[in-house]
């Protein structure tokens, strides 16, 4: 399934107007879509408020809103404790306009919560009272996600998947569909670099955590493009665009490759425009991609990205 991931409307990608985030939330729901995943510090709640008046404009959509906490504080373990958690789910309750909160992940916290049996009470307290259904974590590294796929309450696992993100595949897919978990691949275009529309020359404005964060400075580099070096990025892609299937883009072909994953539950690209959310959901409606296929994307992966980052996370 195609979801959409909302991070983009609140902050971090450059400057999206109201109207426009709403045009790209209903023509998601028009082409389908039924999963917005989106966190309360996108925007500091910016992209939960447009999600929850995309819910009162659109309340028979039959739509499920994935939300994250955890990154609006210092990434302590202490900071993870339920009366935090109380107050972090009413937030985003009142900024989505709900009483109960569908899916809630904590957001990438620090290694030693995975480790920590109050957190997880905390989050079944939660769904006792009714604030939220159920919970998950999004991860920045395999070990954290089989950490997770191991708590016997955890429904979801969120973790970067795509073509220049491979380690995923190993142990926390086939993990992920033993226990019954979830999972949304994010990041699933590279941060655009899987569209197929950069080269040496594109720029990004200032606040485009591609501008920014190119080495980790304010969050994760593992978010910014994958991890991957751009230029060595561009060169993949290069390799990998001849094996675009006659009809599709290739952010086409990015999508449909994660959704041939066994285990992979949603993917949640990104949208700046309308046209982009309806490209990305016709992804799901692509023929199965084939073995030889499967294998030359597996070869560009060895050749020139696995050195940089499958160690890493």
């Amino acid at each position: 399934m195609v979801g959409l991931g909302a991070w983009q409307l609140g902050a971090d990608w450059g400057e999206v107007s109201e109207a426009d985030a709403l045009a790209i939330l209903h023509a998601a729901l028009d082409a389908g879509v039924n999963l917005i995943d989106t966190a309360d510090v996108y925007g500091d709640g910016r992209s939960e408020r447009l999600v929850g008046r995309l819910l009162r404009e659109r309340p028979d959509a039959g739509l499920t809103v994935a939300t994250k906490m955890g990154r609006r504080v210092p990434q302590q373990p202490e900071a993870y404790r339920l009366d935090n958690f109380r107050a972090w789910t009413d937030r985003s309750r009142e900024n989505l306009g709900v009483a109960t909160l569908d899916l809630v992940q904590l957001h990438c916290p620090p290694t030693p919560v995975y480790a920590t049996d109050a957190v997880f009470d905390a989050l079944e307290t939660l769904v006792q009272e009714k604030r939220i259904a159920a919970y998950g974590v999004s991860v920045e590294t395999c070990e954290q996600a089989l950490a997770a796929i191991a708590r016997p309450g955890v429904a979801t696992v969120q973790i970067i998947l795509n073509m220049l993100r491979h380690k995923p595949l190993e142990q926390v897919l086939p993990a992920a569909r033993a226990a019954g978990v979830g999972i949304l691949a994010r990041v699933p275009l590279a941060s655009g670099l899987l569209s197929g529309r950069y080269d040496e020359q594109t720029t990004f404005a200032e606040d485009d955590h591609r501008t920014y964060n190119r080495h980790g400075e304010a969050f994760d580099v593992g978010e910014t493009f994958s991890g991957v070096d751009f230029a060595t990025g561009l060169q993949a892609v290069r390799r990998l665009a001849p094996l675009v299937p006659t009809g599709a883009t290739m952010a086409q072909f990015a999508l449909r490759w994660i959704l041939d994953q066994p285990g992979v539950s949603t993917v949640i690209p990104g949208a700046r425009s309308p046209e982009q959310v309806r490209g990305n959901a016709a992804a799901a409606g692509l023929a199965p991609l084939d073995p030889s296929t499967m294998d030359a994307i597996s070869q560009v992966y060895d050749e020139l990205i696995r050195p940089q980052v499958h160690t890493r996370w």
